[in-house]
């Protein structure tokens, strides 16, 4: 049997000063292939939980890990093992006045020979795992255009490129979609989840908005006040255990599809 994609024993994160822990007695086993959303109100430790996973949280007690290596407390990952686990970032962290396939290309410098990366210089497999990604997410076109004459919906599917080019076993989204509207969205997650199925990547993402992400998950694991408060199959996730996570959030705000 394969080792699990992520396995969390016992970890907890307290931040300096904080009166609580952003998590607390976290154990989760993750196999490889899944889709899994992270839900749960705000400040209930998803973000601090994906930033873990990607090896830039210091300080955090218990053990973990990712794709079968070990993750450190005191220690970002080994070059190599950076390569493996892709980002999708909020914000998109895009170069602004960089061309779409500048910025895809960048997902690929783990990839790249050291020197190489730190030069910039792309060998002709980078290149063509930049248009791959870009045809996937249906940007190709727009290759030479500079991000910031992209629209939202098209600069968060150049964000998407860059991960894919990486060519991550594990993918990490937090709150990919948030900056999005309704229709827009719904299109650019399920775009997410079929890429990630695809190509036999494991994919978790958080969203603050659990219909939507449970559209598209296999699984569903719902934090609150940095515990885990639900973890199962994602149509298990009814109305009523959404209320136990959110408290005291509105109703309609909760609201799953038919």
């Amino acid at each position: 049997m394969s080792a699990p994609a992520v396995a969390l024993d016992g970890v907890g994160f307290r931040r300096p000063g904080a009166a609580a822990p952003a998590l607390e007695a976290i154990y989760l086993s993750i196999a490889a292939g899944e889709v899994v959303a992270l839900v749960g109100p705000s400040g209930a430790g998803k973000s601090t939980l994906l930033t873990l996973l990607d090896g830039r949280l210091r300080g955090w007690t218990g053990c973990a890990t990712t794709l079968g290596r070990a993750l450190y407390p005191d220690r970002p990952p080994p070059r190599a093992a950076r390569a493996e686990t892709g980002f999708v970032f909020q914000s998109f962290a895009l170069v602004e006045r960089a061309t779409a396939r500048r910025n895809v290309l960048n997902g690929r410098l783990g990839r790249m020979p050291l020197l190489p990366s730190l030069m910039g210089r792309a060998r002709p497999e980078d290149d063509a795992a930049a248009s791959a990604a870009l045809r996937e997410v249906g940007l190709l076109d727009a290759a030479v255009t500079r991000v910031d004459r992209l629209s939202g919906g098209q600069r968060q599917r150049v964000a998407l490129a860059r991960c894919l080019a990486q060519e991550p076993r594990l993918i990490l989204a937090d709150e990919p979609v948030a900056s999005l509207d309704p229709r827009r969205a719904r299109e650019a997650l399920r775009l997410l989840a079929d890429l990630a199925i695809s190509r036999g990547a494991t994919l978790i993402f958080s969203s603050h908005q659990p219909a939507l992400a449970l559209e598209v998950a296999t699984r569903a694991v719902a934090l609150r006040e940095g515990r885990i408060a639900f973890d199962g199959p994602a149509k298990e996730l009814t109305e009523t255990a959404l209320e136990d996570v959110y408290g005291a959030a509105p109703r309609a705000s909760l609201r799953l599809a038919g």
